[in-house]
């Protein structure tokens, strides 16, 4: 009885608990997503992008053999022009190699003169008398001639290995440059492979700058209209230099979510820039020379489509509420930096660009490293 009532009163204490359980709600998740605010060009060419030069082409010269330097005409600051020689190794020891490889050579082809001769002999002997000569005479008066051609070839390879290594004595400029450094002195004895001196192209400059995530659409457009930036260096704060794009980086830095652009320009004629120099960069063109320019770019990781149907979207954020509205857009072309939008959002909205398949209607977001940032018109 006793076992019965125990049952009892737990079922009935199972029943009261469920009955007085009330659902815990949901803490709706807050999402950390990066975003940009859309505006127009002149926010970028109100900025100065700080770089350093370098040159378009520089190479570490070495010898492709090793000897004692006999002659280095070049010093740090030297201009070269392309195939001046600017180190020459003693070639007395390559002389003395090439001479005894033709030496090798010429002994081997008189070799051949005298084999040749011998097989003609007895080849007329066993015409004349079969019997006079035996067959394995003669093949092998015939072996000597082609073993001696075949060591012909290969002793024609070594002069030509020898004549090789001579003219490697001779360190010649690839290019025309300017000598940025040396890092031996003459009569030293060099090593095949070691760094003899620093070549650089000074016809043209490069400068790589770092241009912020929320600003990089613009420099399509830039790009597109020629040297359109300027760039003064510290050492001469006077002097403007014209430059334009040549590449812009793929992938922003993790760390600082900037990419590298570099620039190109024309060495100028009345200063010399040299690599290392530090400067700064900005544009000349502002939206109202380049009001042609209607479409809007964004990142591309900022579009996404649903699978439901075949448009595209964006994710505006309310500023106020940081909450974020689905909203389609009109893409066209795909750029360097992104992705041309012709309808769809406008300037000053605030749109999302990393994490937008994690989002739904109306969800409440966190935007990270999110200052002030803008794209362009």
């Amino acid at each position: 009885m006793k076992y019965f009532l125990g049952v009892f009163l737990s079922m009935v204490l199972v029943v009261l608990l469920f009955g007085c359980e009330k659902e815990i709600p949901q803490k709706e998740v807050i999402r950390s997503v990066r975003a940009i605010k859309v505006t127009n060009l002149d926010d970028f060419t109100q900025r100065w992008f700080p770089g350093q030069a370098k040159a378009t082409q520089e190479v570490q010269l070495s010898f492709r053999v090793a000897g004692p330097l006999v002659d280095f005409p070049v010093d740090e600051g030297d201009r070269v022009k392309k195939s001046d020689v600017v180190a020459r190794i003693d070639p007395r020891d390559y002389q003395v190699d090439l001479r005894n490889a033709k030496g090798r050579l010429e002994d081997a082809k008189a070799v051949l003169v005298r084999a040749k001769a011998d097989y003609n002999r007895v080849v007329r002997i066993k015409q004349k008398d079969s019997g006079a000569i035996s067959q394995a005479m003669i093949d092998k008066r015939k072996q000597l001639v082609k073993s001696t051609r075949a060591e012909i070839k290969s002793l024609n390879a070594s002069v030509d290995a020898a004549s090789d290594k001579l003219s490697y004595t001779f360190l010649k400029a690839p290019f025309n440059g300017i000598v940025s450094a040396t890092y031996v002195e003459n009569y030293e004895d060099v090593t095949a492979k070691q760094p003899i001196l620093k070549l650089i192209d000074h016809s043209k400059i490069e400068m790589i700058i770092n241009i912020p995530e929320n600003l990089i659409s613009h420099v399509d457009l830039l790009k597109k209209q020629g040297d359109v930036l300027i760039v003064r260096f510290d050492p001469f704060p006077g002097s403007e230099i014209k430059a334009g794009i040549k590449e812009i980086g793929k992938e922003a830095s993790r760390t600082t979510r900037t990419y590298p652009v570099t620039l190109i320009m024309d060495q100028p004629e009345n200063i010399n820039i040299l690599p290392g120099m530090a400067g700064k960069a900005a544009s000349v063109v502002g939206s109202g020379e380049s009001s042609k320019e209607k479409a809007i770019v964004i990142p591309e990781t900022a579009v996404f489509s649903t699978g439901e149907d075949a448009k595209t979207y964006v994710w505006v954020v309310n500023d106020a509420t940081k909450k974020v509205h689905r909203r389609e857009v009109k893409t066209s072309d795909l750029l360097d930096s992104g992705i041309t939008i012709t309808g769809g959002i406008v300037l000053d909205e605030t749109i999302v660009t990393a994490g937008v398949h994690y989002l739904k209607e109306d969800q409440e977001i966190r935007i990270l490293g999110f200052s002030d940032q803008e794209v362009t018109q």
